[in-house]
């Protein structure tokens, strides 16, 4: 199982529209390493997901309800999808500034190609962001 982090506007889809709807099919990834990336998800495979714009915070747990597949459409013949299913909640949102500072996750991609939509994530990562969201800024 490999271990990755979505970002999203919130405003176009949440975390909440996602406990909602029970599924989702994670599209619309057009730069082409987040599409390389996305291409290697595997069902089982868990994602954190984090909310771009005003809320800049990590905010729950998805996992992947299958492997991704390509879809192209005729405005996007490389589009790459894979559907999603939610995990669970974080039991309090872990912000950029926090991810920022902190040494475990500076040299993270997610940090350093910012426009990176979806990004590997390693255990030690995905273990600290745990970690944070237990005690808090």
């Amino acid at each position: 199982m490999a271990l990755w982090i979505f970002k999203q506007e919130p405003i176009c889809y949440s975390f909440s529209d996602l406990r909602r709807d029970g599924r989702a099919l994670w599209d619309g990834v057009g730069n082409a390493l987040a599409r390389k990336n996305l291409r290697q998800i595997k069902r089982g495979d868990l994602v954190l997901f984090y909310h771009t714009g005003k809320e800049k915070a990590v905010v729950g747990v998805m996992r992947a309800a299958a492997d991704a597949r390509d879809a192209p459409t005729a405005d996007d013949p490389k589009a790459v999808v894979v559907e999603v299913e939610p995990v669970k909640p974080l039991p309090r949102p872990v912000t950029l500034a926090e991810i920022k500072s902190d040494p475990v996750l500076a040299d993270w991609d997610f940090v350093r190609l910012p426009r990176l939509s979806v990004t590997p994530t390693t255990e030690s990562q995905w273990k600290r962001i745990k970690e944070l969201t237990a005690t808090g800024p």
